[in-house]
């Protein structure tokens, strides 16, 4: 019961913070903002300075938090190692359907800089493209399968 009152407190104290930078910013004019750099970093970097380290907070709690419990749930994580393997093979499926040959502009005409014939990056945006097929596949496959499950079932 403890641990949820501390945790109400400093969420409140999160939100009281966020809110008072937020409404720093209406307080400025828009047209000093918007025209004086020293008013806007005054005033909006502090909200996106806090906004940044929250979110990186966020991030680095959750991947934490999650770790932790994989390695305390061995079972979890063998079933999370043997997913992102399977994950991991159709990546690899998914760049040798890819290829690397040049890209052109939208007339046709010229090779986009950077788009040139066995280019590295061609040929994992083309990975990422095939990679993102299979899965969509693979999902609507499964889609498809609980709906025809939850016909026969009704």
């Amino acid at each position: 019961m403890k641990s949820n009152k501390i945790l109400s407190i400093f969420i409140a104290a999160i939100a009281i913070i966020g809110g008072i930078l937020f409404i720093r910013i209406f307080m400025e004019d828009a047209d000093a903002i918007e025209n004086d750099v020293d008013v806007a970093n005054s005033v909006v970097s502090p909200l996106i300075y806090y906004s940044t380290w929250l979110f990186i907070a966020g991030v680095v709690i959750t991947i934490g938090l999650s770790l932790f419990s994989l390695v305390r749930n061995p079972e979890n994580l063998k079933k999370t190692l043997g997913g992102l393997a399977v994950l991991a093979v159709l990546l690899v499926i998914a760049y040798f359907l890819s290829d690397s040959e040049a890209v052109y502009d939208a007339n046709g005409i010229g090779i986009l800089p950077g788009g040139e014939e066995g280019s590295s990056v061609n040929q994992w945006v083309g990975a990422g493209i095939w990679y993102s097929v299979i899965l969509g596949v693979i999902a609507s496959g499964f889609f498809v399968w609980d709906l025809l499950k939850g016909l026969v079932k009704s």
